[in-house]
């Protein structure tokens, strides 16, 4: 973490919402931080453009206009652009935060990797180029720094399109050649032309820093460097690694040929073809080629002796050049005769040399075979991560190691239950009885669950599964404000983080339970069906074993889920109206229901528990969320589809 100096950003809050808590990295077009969002609670990453581009009014616009292209990229390998702001002079983006180190650290640390490794991280990477590369958005800036590694091995690319921003800005419109120059194609020096083939370019040229350690152009100058990338080719990567494959070469090659017609012309044509490779090479190739370099030189050269000078006083001169008794410099001299003894001394001599040749040839292959089968060494197999912990255990204990667990990490790579990682990690040549940890996996890393309250069944098992979630229990109740049918919430709540291995629950509305009426008073009964939303139809039959105008059957029946608008029907006892009488309403109370008390209710909840009751509602203010007042008042009766006002 950059903390040579105090910076001034570290614990401000940019744009009311977002904390500011340490700084990352600071680079020639901004600065990066780890902040908080407080608004949603989560840690994020900040990059703010250093001052003089966020003065420039170019810029900024185009900056803009990359952010929201990057932010509509959503794929697992690419670092997710959340928001795009401006607070005074500041400008900057909000970012996934991405705990990890870079392709460029993990460089450092080894050097250079295996053809195995390498392709196996140029895989996610250009699987990232190939989906912006779809959505036609070129990155321009490949390289190992804005490859970031998470710690259970998770590969995510940065910076899409941000470089074409800055780029295109004014400031850069006099001849400066923006980007990282040991990685810019041949037509990026040359006119600025930039395209998705100058990403496979650059792409190519990182695989071969990959497997060698350097960049294939080295130079005293960005100047030298770029002239470098336009009149010479990139060598072949075994020309610094001996025993590289032909066709991991060709994968270096055909990427930076010249010509931008010769590349693969996009990122994931360029997939497919390290795929291929990736997929045909043993899965002990890195271990096997690692052995071979660190064997002995080859003994031959190292036995054969100098050629031995003339004897003292000797007067037969060749010119190496001449054929045995041919012309020399002398005239025409006879090759020198080989004694008895000469022939018997050379014979024994090649014979010895022979026999040395070979002894320590076959001390050298035997020490390869027991390198590699020595039974007091074991490799930790390639193949376990991802396999289930016992046949994991069980594997590694038949080799003779020792299992330990490790604690559980979230692995988008490894499912739930299997192995998402080892330690040490796998390929490792190991004594036997040495201890492997083995970290398990809790399943894919936690995302938040979508908001499915008010949809139907199968539309909220949609909206789950886009998210990568699977529907556990669906269970049903009452509800007097969400419709039947509908979903009521979700367990966990929406909004809340789980791993999509974990099945969410589903809660559905039954709707409102149906009141039993029977016996009721008409009136009263036809209120209280009102107040529900419900529609009212009745007919009137004569029951004189039934006090008059009371509720003589319903449909439907007594515990039935409705909802707001269906049609209730009531039979109700038939009796003739007399004056004074008091079951005689005028007809002009007909259409008065009951006001719904919705005080200290949430806002949207009250709209649709009123709006549910046969009334239109009118929200004046909204400050706190929740109902502080209304009128008409609870417990009043108004006219059937007039407004009641509330306030919050």
């Amino acid at each position: 973490m950059d903390t040579t100096v105090a910076d001034p950003l570290v614990g401000r809050v940019l744009d009311g919402r977002y904390r500011i808590e340490s700084r990352i990295a600071r680079g020639g077009m901004a600065t990066v931080y780890t902040a908080r969002d407080i608004r949603l609670d989560r840690e994020i990453a900040i990059k703010v453009m250093h001052g003089h581009l966020a003065a420039d009014e170019d810029f900024v616009r185009r900056f803009i206009g990359e952010a929201k292209a990057a932010a509509a990229l959503s794929h697992p390998n690419v670092v997710a652009v959340y928001d795009q702001r401006t607070d005074g002079e500041h400008v900057f983006l909000v970012m996934e935060y991405v705990p990890g180190r870079t392709l460029r650290d993990l460089l450092t640390e080894r050097g250079r990797l295996g053809p195995r490794a390498a392709l196996e991280i140029m895989q996610p990477v250009l699987a990232a180029l190939g989906a912006a590369h779809r959505a036609g958005l070129v990155h321009r800036d490949v390289k190992p720094e804005n490859v970031l590694i998470t710690a259970d091995g998770q590969v995510k690319v940065a910076d899409f399109g941000l470089a074409r921003a800055e780029s295109d800005s004014k400031m850069t419109k006099t001849g400066l050649i923006i980007g990282t120059v040991g990685y810019l194609a041949p037509e990026q020096v040359l006119a600025g032309d930039v395209d998705i083939r100058s990403d496979v370019y650059a792409a190519g040229v990182m695989l071969f820093e990959l497997l060698t350690g350097r960049q294939p152009h080295q130079g005293d100058s960005a100047l030298s460097v770029a002239y470098k990338h336009v009149n010479e080719t990139v060598p072949a990567p075994s020309t610094a690694v001996p025993g590289l494959p032909p066709q991991v070469d060709a994968l270096v090659t055909r990427a930076t040929a010249h010509d931008p017609a010769r590349r693969p012309q996009d990122a994931n044509r360029y997939l497919a073809a390290v795929a291929e490779v990736y997929n045909g090479l043993p899965r002990d190739f890195d271990q096997r080629l690692a052995a071979q370099a660190a064997q002995p030189r080859n003994v031959t050269a190292v036995l054969e002796s100098p050629p031995a000078a003339p004897p003292a006083g000797g007067t037969r001169v060749m010119d190496r050049g001449a054929a045995p008794g041919g012309p020399g410099p002398y005239g025409d001299v006879p090759p020198p005769e080989r004694t008895a003894a000469d022939r018997f001394i050379g014979a024994i001599t090649g014979k010895y040399v022979l026999i040395a040749i070979g002894a320590i040839a076959a001390v050298i292959l035997g020490w390869a075979v027991w390198y590699q089968t020595s039974g007091q060494y074991e490799h930790v197999p390639d193949r376990i991560v991802g396999t289930r912990l016992a046949a994991a255990t069980k594997t590694l204990q038949d080799k003779g190691l020792v299992v330990r667990r490790g604690t559980s990490v979230y692995s988008d790579r490894a499912p739930k239950g299997t192995v998402a990682r080892t330690d040490p990690p796998p390929g490792t040549r190991v004594a036997k009885g040495a201890t492997i940890t083995l970290v398990p996996s809790r399943g894919r890393t936690p995302v938040a669950v979508p908001d499915v309250a008010g949809k139907t069944e199968a539309e909220a098992r949609q909206a789950l599964k886009d998210k990568g979630f699977s529907v556990g229990d669906v269970s049903r109740q009452g509800s007097q404000t969400v419709d039947k049918d509908k979903v009521v919430r979700t367990r966990p709540a929406a909004g809340a983080k789980q791993s999509p291995d974990e099945p969410v629950d589903l809660v559905v509305s039954t709707g409102m339970s149906m009141p039993d009426l029977r016996g009721m008073n008409a009136d009263t009964a036809a209120d209280k069906l009102r107040a529900m939303g419900l529609d009212l139809k009745i007919t009137k039959r004569d029951d004189s074993a039934q006090p008059p105008d009371t509720v003589l059957e319903q449909s439907p029946a007594p515990g039935t889920g409705v909802s707001g608008g269906d049609e209730v029907s009531l039979v109700v006892n038939k009796k003739d109206c007399l004056i004074g009488d008091f079951f005689c309403k005028d007809s002009s109370d007909q259409n008065k229901i009951p006001v719904p008390g919705v005080l200290g209710q949430p806002i949207d909840q009250a709209v649709q528990a009123i709006q549910n009751s046969g009334f239109t509602v009118k929200v004046r203010t909204n400050i706190g969320g929740k109902v502080v007042g209304q009128l008409p008042l609870p417990g009043t009766t108004a006219d059937r589809g007039s407004e009641i006002t509330i306030w919050g």
